[in-house]
């Protein structure tokens, strides 16, 4: 099998990637749950993870690739109830690549980080032949209560899904900048502490919880009913997107089920604490919209409710999607 930009789009091919490759080789009981971070035993149980980041443009409407970088590894650790603490970056800088874009880079990741509450304790460089082209890795470290457990597999039927805002936004918003097309869509790169610690706070009790990221909503709840082997159906009138983001991908003819997002977390809980949680989400800085958006089934797979009482199966993104959307 050769790669193709399919196998970075986080759809099937990225799944199959993974499982004949990576899985396989480096199996081990914490590399197997395949969950957003790692949460493992020391002292106290830290969560990490690790993450890499390509995108194109370096600098898109909303943010760049310097806070994207930021926001992506905290909110990986943020998802399994952790307290982000610390972060390294490395630099991979293709030869050509401006020294003004590197600063403007650099310093968007050390606001990120005072935002987020993190600290970049180490780093690494390396230039290669190139076009310009700037890549970062990241890899961060968070801090998890005893008590906490939320993964992937402790969907149940009767839980509420909810999600924390508008989908589809970071993919327009590079799209857009791709076509040059000019519009008012931003990313929603963004960090979404306020709102994970509110809920824990709060005593919200949280079963699982993802960022919305590659493969969009279609492919992170399907990851999610198959692991607790559940169906989710979904309300389709229920999940929120920004109208010209809307108009946008039907021009385009793109699923918003499957646009990705950097700014947007998944969660399900029972039902009885999900308009609580709403609420808690609609009172932080990136959560005014967030919105029940379905129900914990028996059954496998997701299912789409339209608003005229329709059915339709929602599958994992197949193909290539938008590649080096993050």
């Amino acid at each position: 099998m050769k790669i193709t930009l399919a196998h970075g789009s986080g759809g099937k091919s990225t799944t199959d990637l993974i499982e004949s490759v990576f899985a396989k080789h480096f199996s081990n009981p914490i590399l197997n749950r395949m969950e957003d971070s790692a949460v493992v035993d020391s002292s106290s149980k830290i969560a990490v993870t690790t993450d890499s980041f390509v995108v194109t443009p370096l600098i898109f409407p909303g943010g760049n690739i310097g806070r994207l970088s930021i926001c992506g590894t905290v909110n990986d650790l943020l998802m399994r109830g952790a307290v982000p603490k610390y972060i390294t970056s490395a630099f991979i800088i293709e030869e050509g690549a401006d020294t003004d874009t590197l600063a403007l880079i650099a310093k968007s990741m050390a606001d990120t980080a005072r935002e987020a509450g993190v600290t970049i304790i180490c780093g690494d460089t390396k230039v290669i032949e190139g076009s310009g082209g700037i890549y970062i890795n990241t890899t961060g470290v968070g801090f998890v209560k005893e008590s906490t457990d939320i993964v992937s597999t402790n969907l149940r039927e009767g839980d509420a899904v909810v999600v924390s805002g508008n989908m589809g936004d970071h993919h327009a918003a590079i799209l857009s900048a791709r076509m040059h097309i000019e519009n008012n869509i931003k990313s929603d790169n963004a960090p979404l502490g306020e709102m994970v610690q509110a809920m824990l706070k709060a005593g919200i009790e949280l079963h699982c919880m993802r960022d919305v990221t590659r493969g969009g909503l279609g492919t992170v709840l399907n990851e999610l009913a198959k692991a607790s082997r559940v169906n989710i159906e979904l309300r389709e009138e229920s999940i929120p997107v920004n109208a010209e983001v809307s108009s946008f991908a039907k021009i385009l003819g793109l699923d918003i089920l499957h646009m990705g997002n950097e700014g947007k977390l998944v969660a399900v809980m029972p039902m009885e604490q999900a308009e609580q949680a709403v609420e808690i989400i609609r009172q932080c800085r990136y959560g005014k919209n967030a919105q029940i958006i379905g129900t914990v089934r028996h059954g496998s797979g997701v299912t789409l409710i339209t608003p005229i009482g329709g059915k339709r199966q929602v599958n994992v993104l197949y193909g290539q999607g938008l590649p080096r959307i993050c």
